[in-house]
């Protein structure tokens, strides 16, 4: 069942708070003269109610949840039998390290390097498009993309077939997930993984407890980190909502000479040349290095990237725009930045979720 959020007393040195914070968030237009503190920090409670979690995980109508199909995506997750090399989908999007593998530069099935970060797949039951580059529409159609690519684990549509109906292990899982069904096909493969992949939900922490009305959760500087997050800094531009993203692309004006989503999208469309999708910042502090391809190694340092506006080109996001924070700003949003993924709760996620 989901747990009825509790509604948390405030005393006049925490609205003054609240109305300090808004004034960063929203400028001085909502300053009243006469300073209502009841009315900043409602406006102050109608930002925070963007970064709500939300109460169910969905599921597409053509692959709803099951149990049985869970438990069988599990499996094949998990099972380094998938690969040639003796690797699984969790060899790079590990659990322990927060459903990606903590690298600059994942590892190939041949020991090379690849250009770009392992994305976490953590919330991928809200995403639009998947991939750095959004070449996948839907988890069913990325599930075994990284099975059958060559350099990845370099299993072949028949002959991964081909060894999973031969396991007598996989027998009565495909059976309880599919009915009866007595040969497991590459669309139950898609659909079993894509159900266990939507399982995969950030834990619950901190920053959800403050948002749910818990004024402790939260430090005073942190809160002061996040209203210069929604304000100065304008992280929120692009890392919004609970997920902390908008699920888009943009040139963030990298060194780089991968073209991204300009791969699939015309030249002229300008805009989506070197474009990359917009990460989740939850979780932040285990996800270092920073960007699509590892380059930035700190935060401190992504900051710097984004006051100094990145490389100017005709497709840089026009979200970018140079900005200068003080120490004291930095630090907090700093502060902020590192709260993200404190304490979290572990929790199931096939239907219902905490908030």
């Amino acid at each position: 069942m989901i747990k009825g959020k509790k509604q948390c007393g405030r005393t006049w040195p925490g609205l003054i708070l609240m109305a300090a914070l808004l004034a960063c968030v929203q400028g001085p237009d909502l300053r009243r003269a006469h300073g209502a503190p009841q009315a900043d920090a409602g406006s102050m409670r109608s930002l925070k109610q963007k970064y709500q979690r939300p109460q169910s995980v969905p599921y597409p109508a053509d692959n709803p949840h099951s149990q049985a199909k869970e438990e069988l995506g599990r499996k094949l997750f998990f099972d380094t039998r998938l690969s040639r090399a003796g690797r699984s989908c969790a060899t790079c999007h590990d659990p322990g390290k927060r459903w990606s593998d903590g690298l600059a530069q994942p590892i190939g099935s041949e020991q090379q390097e690849f250009a770009r970060k392992t994305p976490t797949l953590l919330n991928s039951a809200w995403l639009s498009a998947l991939m750095w580059d959004g070449r996948a529409d839907t988890l069913e159609q990325q599930a075994v993309m990284p099975i059958t690519a060559e350099h990845e684990m370099n299993m072949p549509v028949a002959l991964l077939l081909e060894r999973i109906n031969a396991l007598d292990d996989y027998q009565q899982p495909v059976q309880r997930a599919y009915g009866g069904v007595r040969q497991i096909t590459v669309v139950h493969i898609k659909q079993a993984l894509a159900t266990f992949e939507r399982t995969l939900v950030s834990p619950r922490t901190d920053l959800d407890r403050w948002i749910a009305g818990d004024e402790q959760a939260l430090t005073t500087q942190e809160q002061r980190g996040f209203a210069i997050y929604n304000g100065k800094a304008r992280c929120s531009a692009c890392h919004s909502s609970w997920r902390m993203t908008d699920d888009g692309f943009h040139d963030i004006g990298l060194a780089s000479a991968d073209r991204g989503r300009g791969k699939f999208t015309p030249p002229q469309v300008v805009g989506m040349q070197y474009a990359f999708k917009t990460p989740t910042l939850r979780e932040l502090n285990d996800k270092g290095p920073y960007m699509h391809d590892g380059s930035i190694d700190s935060l401190e340092a992504v900051i710097s990237h984004y006051e100094e506006g990145g490389i100017a080109r005709p497709s840089r996001s026009p979200e970018m725009k140079p900005f200068t924070l003080t120490g004291q700003e930095r630090a907090d949003l700093l502060a902020f930045l590192r709260a993200l993924g404190r304490n979290p709760v572990t929790q199931a996620a096939t239907g219902q979720l905490e908030n």
